[in-house]
């Protein structure tokens, strides 16, 4: 949930004006502030964060909506006893980017959210560990496998872009090599491994200039690394590249890929977008690749996912004339149990 409110204010922050032009900025801010409100309740002292509600197999047994949901279900904390950096420092990345996306219209708010993001940041910190590791029970639907470095520096580096306060750039260079931001090359981007989404974030700082030298050089290798993804999308690696279907679709992993290569397409365009601006190629490889051809690669995955691929399917349900009519959503699968009064 906190990464999608993450890429949700990114996607604000990047691309405002194209979803005003498109009659969605609304839209957009009211789905934003339905997570970072859930986020800032759940988040009732500076070292309590409550994680998750239910249990993935209980709640199996009963398909319904969540809204319609009587029966009590148990609720997950993480605290200084239990710690959860990875789930504190995504959190704080949302609501730090939240914050960008509201400055300007609700200031109040954007500082509230600020408040909560630093705490839960210093939380994450000065506490570590992993939060399937402290809640057992999220280990088998949503395991930590990347750990939490990756968090902390993604919310560090956010914190930096919503603050301007420079200890948290530090912070993100300062444990750039032991914390694996400029060390692990990555071709998959996602809920549970920030790295490439950290990396290019990075990439598209200014330098720091004069007397800053040694921090030039560790953005630089955020910014290698990053564009090692960039390339491993694109087929430019010598070895590690992603694998594509028949038609042509990014393909990561066997199940629920589309959410990859959404992610893919998103970091694709932000960083065509940041070579276009300051006239620069990525350095892959095999060869040099310009802004056009990695907005062109990344506008057909989404073009694919869309509908135009080979079983001219849109994966977006409710999007073009044939898309999935029973998906595995319990919110949007059943009616609700005011119209059929019964669960399945």
């Amino acid at each position: 949930m906190a990464f999608t409110i993450t890429m949700l204010s990114w996607s604000v922050i990047e691309y405002g004006e194209d979803i005003a032009a498109a009659g969605e900025y609304r839209y957009a801010l009211e789905a934003i502030k339905w997570g970072t409100d859930y986020f800032v309740k759940a988040h009732t002292h500076p070292n309590v964060l409550w994680i998750q509600v239910g249990e993935g197999d209980t709640d199996h047994y009963c398909w319904q909506r969540p809204e319609d949901m009587t029966t009590s279900r148990r609720a997950y904390k993480i605290d200084e006893d239990h710690p959860g950096s990875d789930v504190a420092g995504e959190t704080a990345a949302a609501l730090a980017a939240a914050s960008i996306v509201f400055r300007r219209t609700n200031p109040h708010y954007s500082n509230l959210l600020l408040v909560h993001a630093e705490q839960l940041f210093e939380f994450g910190d000065k506490f570590r560990g992993k939060y399937d590791t402290s809640v057992g029970a999220a280990k088998g639907y949503y395991p930590s496998l990347s750990g939490y470095k990756d968090e902390l520096l993604w919310a560090a580096m956010w914190l930096y872009k919503a603050t301007d306060k420079t200890h948290y750039l530090k912070y993100a260079l300062q444990n750039a090599q032991s914390f694996g931001g400029t060390t692990w090359a990555i071709s998959e981007f996602s809920w549970d491994v920030k790295y490439a989404g950290l990396q290019l974030l990075a990439a598209t700082l200014p330098r720091q200039g004069k007397g800053e030298k040694e921090d030039d050089k560790i953005l630089e290798e955020y910014r290698l690394k990053g564009e090692y993804y960039v390339c491993s999308c694109l087929n430019q690696n010598n070895k590690t590249n992603v694998h594509r279907t028949p038609g042509g679709l990014l393909y990561i992993r066997q199940w629920n890929n589309m959410q990859y290569v959404s992610n893919a397409a998103f970091l694709l365009m932000v960083y065509s977008d940041h070579l276009r601006e300051t006239n620069q190629m990525a350095r892959c490889e095999r060869r040099s690749v310009g802004p056009e051809e990695i907005f062109a690669f990344a506008k057909s995955q989404v073009d694919y996912i869309l509908g135009l691929n080979p079983r001219g399917v849109s994966y977006l349900v409710g999007y073009g004339p044939k898309y999935p009519q029973r998906v595995h959503h319990r919110g949007a699968s059943v009616d609700s149990f005011k119209k059929r009064k019964s669960f399945i």
